[in-house]
């Protein structure tokens, strides 16, 4: 669990390679030891990066938890016109995702630690595998800190397991002022979609 919150020491040891394919882009991502899912493209982001709507075309998007960078990457090929934010605390993380970026050629992601995030940006979409193994404050805390700063309608989209929690979290995003639908089920995860209500309407 120590890859949510602390960047690991030591050397990163020999790179592994995982593929994802994006509007008919492959793309060749490089990971490392101490970084999530480094053997190979997380179940639950695969279920996003399969499942959500188009990001908007313009703006600034957030990846929140970028890891090394499958979902920044596929949300700045598929817009192009948009702002990129790649946000992680750990900063072995945060050099695969601008080395990845970089490679494939997308000069529109920014990768920054999330103390970096100018305070004037409001985001057109957030699209996050949520690090639900915080725990369930931590994990408040850090939604808490997000989501407030979506765009007016603008679309949360994170993709949780169903035994880790992901009924309850719809619940208690709905509870806090985020109407929260659940667009589908893959593989035992669930796809959910928050909007800011407006004046207490979703």
């Amino acid at each position: 669990m120590s890859h949510y919150f602390e960047s690991p020491s030591g050397p990163a040891g020999p790179l592994g390679t995982v593929e994802i394919e994006v509007a008919g882009r492959r793309l060749q991502l490089q990971t490392a030891a101490g970084v999530f899912a480094r053997d190979g493209l997380d179940k639950g982001t695969a279920v996003l990066l399969d499942h959500a709507p188009l990001p908007p075309t313009r703006g600034d998007l957030l990846d929140l938890g970028c890891g090394y960078g499958p979902i920044a990457l596929t949300l700045a090929v598929r817009a192009p016109r948009a702002t990129v934010w790649a946000v992680d605390v750990n900063e072995r993380a945060r050099e695969l995702t601008a080395a990845n970026a970089e490679a494939a050629g997308l000069a529109n992601v920014r990768v920054v630690a999330p103390e970096d995030v100018p305070e004037d940006v409001r985001f057109a979409a957030i699209w996050s595998n949520p690090p639900i193994r915080i725990g369930k404050q931590a994990l408040h805390e850090l939604l808490l800190q997000w989501l407030p700063r979506l765009a007016d309608g603008a679309p949360a989209l994170m993709v949780v397991q169903k035994n880790l929690g992901s009924d309850s979290l719809q619940r208690w995003l709905t509870e806090q002022g985020w109407p929260t639908e659940r667009l589908t089920s893959r593989n035992a995860f669930r796809l959910l979609r928050a909007i800011p209500a407006v004046d207490g309407n979703p």
